[in-house]
């Protein structure tokens, strides 16, 4: 959601600069062609020329976003700057021989709205400092980013305020006619207020100055805007939180086209709801204030779930500003929603679209995605909150390196723990036999910890049934996934003993068929046999994330078609293929599609030429996980290590 709202506040942003836009162009084109501009509104209406010059520069970016990319429009930013400077000094030479009261008289009363007016004012302020934001968002296309844009964001805020404040200054000051305030001058003219102003102390040449310069700052800002839009939505098609189809780069121009097209569409939409600059600002405004607050409440947790390098002491232990802040931006977007009331209405219904739309179509991709990302990054888990712990019972000492193993990919270092679970039975442990055992499987616990740098927790219990005590512990530590370890399915009754376990826990389930003395290390090469395009699973993407972070050099997606499958079907089951290993697999990897009559035969032969085998398993609903035969006669029939796969459940959308 929060890539949804800060993509929305660029698309906002873009429609106000476009909404500005139209009216100091439509200011400009009345002083220079009135009789043309009279024919335009009778033939359109007055709002529908405005409507028609606002869409005209969104139409003319997109199109040029879609032919090359952001680069080479510096001049223009300098340009307005320059126009902008000449305003301050002109102002400044016009105050010089005004009399001495004229800043006195002019800046009292200096709150002429009180409190509530300031209020409005700090809401409406935070869209002309948005600038800032923008540079995050083309941070992939930034050489040496760690170091650039931090600077870059604060040159950026430090030239706003030197060029904003002194012009605000100089407006107030001296841009009022004789006799009437700069509030009373303001609410009669809100649009033009800028270049009327320079006009009362410049002349022509100040009216044509502040258009020349507004409409330069307004195309550069909806350019930059129109960018950074396309750009986040590009981030987001490729974190499947939009449709992959946004996320494609064309061959030639190496411009994201579909990302262009999604951005500058909303922004096309929301002009013809906005009834004016005021009401765009105060949208735009709203949007950014949630996405601060969102930005500082992701700070308070990143600090809080971070590692410090160094210990804080003092008023440095509280994140006083992240928290002044969010709160400061939470306040005063809710002032604003309730003081604009259109304003928060194009916000709330934004949210609730997007939300309904991620539940509903994206969600479950989006997760393989972020379970693929937190595989190849330990630490992402941590900052997330997130602290998984598997349960891995262990009865024979051999299989628990690689039990071991297994548990630390799923629970990775500094974010997840496993607890090593050992059932003894009351009849064995009177026998002395089983202590025997448990010190060894404690003994190759201890071993392999030492040499893999990885100490899970040890739980011993006694109990009758070992299936049953299995269950209660999981249950109890509300365990995230449950390894368990096993030789060979030798009749259906052992895989009926494992659904009968997966039917009573709620976490994922994950069985590993190895040898004694596995090592997850030596796996170079995975076959990965799959189904549809729905055949996704975050398990499998955390799983296979660490292997390849862990030196895995190779791995292949298999789906298997029926003999004579036509070409256009195999084309499509390639594709699905491609799409599924691109969300789960953050790197290249072999895709796989053979025509077979015999399935489990296929399968079986393709696994021997591999390393390890990872297979799915049936989960018509949350509570009715099964094995199944295809899994079991694979299991059966073929000697390399194999995990088997059962997530708790499908997540369907909405």
């Amino acid at each position: 959601m929060i890539g949804w709202i800060a993509w929305f506040a660029s698309i906002m942003a873009g429609a106000l600069y476009a909404v500005g836009f139209a009216s100091y162009a439509s200011l400009a084109l009345t002083r220079l062609f009135p009789a043309l501009m009279a024919d335009i509104s009778d033939l359109f209406g007055g709002r529908g020329a405005m409507l028609l010059l606002a869409h005209l520069p969104i139409a003319a970016y997109a199109a040029l976003l879609c032919r090359r990319s952001g680069e080479g429009r510096q001049w223009v930013n300098f340009g307005k700057m320059i126009l902008f400077v000449i305003l301050i000094l002109g102002g400044l030479w016009a105050l010089g021989g005004r009399p001495e009261d004229t800043v006195e008289a002019a800046l009292s009363p200096f709150f002429p709205s009180g409190g509530l007016g300031v209020l409005q004012a700090m809401g409406y302020t935070f869209i002309t400092l948005q600038g800032f934001d923008l540079i995050a968002a083309v941070a992939g296309e930034v050489r040496q980013p760690e170091r650039t844009i931090p600077r870059a964001m604060l040159l950026s805020l430090g030239a706003a305020l030197v060029i904003y404040l002194p012009l605000v200054f100089v407006v107030a000051t001296v841009g009022a006619p004789p006799g009437i305030s700069i509030v009373e001058f303001s609410r009669a003219n809100p649009d033009g207020l800028l270049a009327l102003a320079a006009q009362n102390y410049l002349g022509p040449a100040g009216f044509w100055l502040v258009i020349g310069g507004a409409v330069l700052a307004m195309l550069s800002a909806l350019y930059a805007n129109l960018f950074a839009a396309s750009r986040m939505a590009l981030t987001m098609a490729r974190d499947r939180t939009l449709p992959h189809q946004f996320g494609a780069v064309h061959e030639g121009r190496g411009t994201p086209v579909a990302a262009v097209l999604a951005s500058g569409a909303p922004m096309l939409f929301l002009v013809l709801l906005l009834s004016d600059v005021a009401a765009a600002g105060a949208a735009a405004s709203l949007i950014f204030l949630v996405t601060f607050a969102l930005v500082h409440w992701t700070a308070i947790l990143a600090r809080r779930r971070g590692k410090e390098r160094q210990p804080r002491r003092g008023l440095a232990r509280l994140p006083l500003v992240p928290v002044i802040g969010g709160i400061a931006c939470a306040l005063l977007g809710l002032f604003q929603a309730v003081a604009v009331p259109e304003a928060g209405l194009i916000t709330g219904s934004w949210l609730a679209i997007g939300g309904l739309l991620y539940w509903a179509l994206f969600a479950r991709r989006a997760r393989v995605v972020d379970a693929a990302a937190e595989g190849l990054d330990p630490h992402l888990t941590r900052l997330r909150g997130r602290s998984p712990l598997v349960l891995v019972p262990v009865a024979n000492p051999g299989s628990a390196p690689g039990l071991m193993a297994v548990a630390n990919a799923l629970a990775p270092p500094g974010g997840g723990r496993a607890l090593m679970l050992s059932v003894v039975s009351p009849e064995a442990l009177a026998s002395g036999r089983t202590l025997a055992d448990f010190q060894s499987v404690l003994g190759e616990i201890l071993s392999t910890s030492l040499e893999s740098d990885f100490a899970p927790e040890v739980l011993t219990t006694v109990a009758d049934r070992p299936r049953e005590e299995i269950s209660r512990v999981a249950r109890e530590h509300r365990c995230a996934s449950l390894l368990l370890g096993l030789r060979r399915f030798e009749t259906e009754a052992s895989a009926e003993k494992i659904e009968r376990i997966m039917a009573q826990v709620d976490c994922d389930v994950v069985v590993l068929r190895a040898p004694y003395g596995w090592q997850l290390t030596s796996v170079k090469r995975i076959l990965v046999p799959v189904g549809g395009h729905a055949d996704q699973s975050t398990l499998r993407a955390r799983l296979l994330a660490t292997l390849c972070r862990s030196g895995t050099e190779e791995i292949t997606y298999m789906r298997t078609v029926p003999p004579g499958t036509s070409s256009r079907a195999r084309r499509i089951a390639e594709r699905e293929v491609t799409l599924l290993a691109r969300d789960e697999v953050h790197r290249d990897c072999q895709k796989l599609v053979v025509e077979a009559e015999d399935v489990v035969a296929e399968v079986c032969s393709q696994a021997r030429e591999y390393d390890l085998t990872i297979l799915g398993l049936q989960h018509p609903d949350r509570r009715q996980r099964r094995i199944g035969k295809i899994p079991v006669a694979i299991a059966n029939q073929t000697e390399g290590p194999l995990v088997l796969i059962g997530e708790r459940g499908p997540t369907f959308g909405l």
